[in-house]
């Protein structure tokens, strides 16, 4: 077993199957050293987390929907390599469903960041986007992430 999923053991997460796609697209994709992934969905044990950040969810529970995106990243790069190849998480970028009056959207984006830095350490430190937006069918969120492996 490899470092990074070690970790993930010891932090008591699984990662979840790669859901599909449900238009044309892919979930992650390689070209050169890096890999984009589109972007993944708060889900746990097949549930969506659902709710507008600011009327229907806390800052606890859109942190928590953050993270669960990333996790939902994680499962998506381990289709292309392990995850002990990844050398740099180059960027993470959030759509965060909240209020137009809210502004916590970084705040609540500290839920995927914190999560990939605590798995990773310093090559988890990245560069960051977190927008307040309306995402569809009220989805909490929706994280995507670009990542660096070796060859």
């Amino acid at each position: 077993m490899n470092k990074i999923e070690s970790k993930l053991i010891e932090l008591g997460i699984e990662l979840p199957e790669v859901p599909k796609p449900v238009a044309n697209y892919i979930p992650a994709k390689r070209t050169g050293n890096l890999i984009y992934i589109a972007g993944q969905i708060p889900i746990e044990k097949g549930i969506i987390q659902k709710g507008k950040l600011g009327k229907d969810i806390t800052l606890k529970e859109s942190k928590y929907a953050t993270k669960l995106c990333a996790i939902g990243c994680l499962a998506a790069i381990k289709t292309i390599c392990p995850l002990d190849k990844v050398t740099s998480i180059v960027a993470i970028h959030g759509l965060v469903n909240s209020t137009s009056e809210n502004t916590e959207q970084a705040d609540a984006m500290n839920g995927a960041s914190d999560f990939i830095v605590q798995v990773f350490g310093e090559i988890g430190k990245h560069t960051r986007t977190a927008v307040g937006v309306s995402v569809p069918h009220n989805i909490a969120a929706s994280v995507y992430m670009i990542v660096e492996i070796e060859d």
